[in-house]
């Protein structure tokens, strides 16, 4: 309730300064113990060997440095993502790169991967004191060639393995050039060929298995859908998100802001998320789990999705949105309509 009185406020400031001004009063709120540290209760939903509290997780770019982990952990989320984390330090894209969307619900972003590097980011998760299920999402920095990208993932990976409780391969994000073409038949078949043989070394080299997810775009035609899913069976992987952010301007054309470039997300990525994973689970056929993300902005979006064919879901912009309420909103529907495990 109170981030329905905050958010014009907020809604006032530069995205980026709102986001850091929020998140640190997130940060204070919980050290002064005014936030509950709970998941909110629901059975308990195994996916890739996992045993997640409820499966409404943080999708990936909010935290991307894990500098909030402690503060996210009391907002109610059965797992976060953090990252997308590069090998090396980055600035990310020139600002002004977030662009808000009110009229729509919707927000457009170019970050470019901004980050402070892995091994930053390792330090932040070890001084938290968070415990819950930790994804870490790892992509290429915007100099390394593409076809040099693997090089970056497996850094990334080799670096990551052992803290991780799963490990994303964001190859989809429209912010970074090029970087979509690693979803093409050829080049996604190399680069889960040579990070599948990394991860079976990193599990026997540290006795434990660590899940290997990747994450597609929603900008994919049927075929290159049903491709992605034959390449994911193949090379074992544990699970996809889909979807990432969209190049697509279908539902804010008319406003001045869809000009500017990047990636958009919130309500009018909802049914083209939807469908993509309604695409991708007919063609999995079961064999991988689905995360849902892309335009959750009510409880009823989440249970479409879920109807799709996701296992778990993400949110990101319906949190700017709608605030933590609709975690606890998303989470008491879906729980309510499903007792058993997917």
């Amino acid at each position: 309730m109170l981030y329905s009185f905050l958010r014009p406020l907020l809604f006032k400031l530069d995205p980026e300064a709102a986001h850091c001004i929020t998140f640190n009063a997130i940060q204070k709120a919980k050290k002064f113990g005014l936030l509950n540290n709970k998941p909110i209760d629901c059975p308990i939903r195994k996916v890739m060997g996992l045993e997640f509290p409820n499966p409404i997780g943080l999708a990936a770019g909010l935290d991307k440095n894990g500098e909030y982990l402690d503060a996210l952990a009391a907002l109610g989320f059965g797992f976060i993502e953090i990252g997308t984390v590069t090998p090396r330090s980055q600035p990310g894209n020139p600002t002004p790169r977030i662009f808000r969307v009110p009229q729509a619900q919707a927000v457009i972003n170019r970050l470019g991967f901004n980050n402070h590097g892995v091994d930053r980011l390792l330090e932040n998760v070890e001084n938290s004191d968070y415990q819950g299920i930790l994804g870490i999402n790892i992509g290429k920095n915007f100099d390394t060639p593409l076809e040099h990208a693997v090089d970056d993932y497996l850094v990334c990976l080799r670096k990551v393995y052992n803290r991780a409780n799963y490990i994303t391969v964001n190859i989809s994000s429209p912010n970074t050039k090029d970087l979509r073409q690693l979803q093409d038949t050829e080049a996604f078949d190399h680069l889960l060929r040579n990070l599948k043989i990394e991860h079976e070394i990193l599990a026997n080299k540290y006795g434990k298995y660590t899940p290997l997810v990747v994450k597609i775009a929603p900008d994919l035609e049927s075929s290159q859908i049903e491709s992605i899913a034959k390449l994911l069976i193949k090379h074992k992987i544990d699970g996809v998100i889909a979807t990432n952010t969209t190049i697509s301007r279908q539902g804010i054309a008319q406003l001045p802001v869809s000009k500017e470039n990047g990636g958009l997300s919130g309500a009018p990525l909802t049914q083209q998320a939807t469908q993509v994973i309604s695409k991708l689970h007919s063609f999995l056929q079961n064999e991988i789990p689905i995360i849902g993300v892309g335009g959750i902005m009510s409880a009823t979006n989440a249970q479409e999705k879920m109807d799709a064919g996701a296992s778990l879901l993400q949110i990101y912009t319906g949190l700017i949105y709608r605030g933590p309420d609709l975690v606890d909103e998303i989470a008491r529907v879906i729980c309510a309509n499903s007792g058993s495990d997917k």
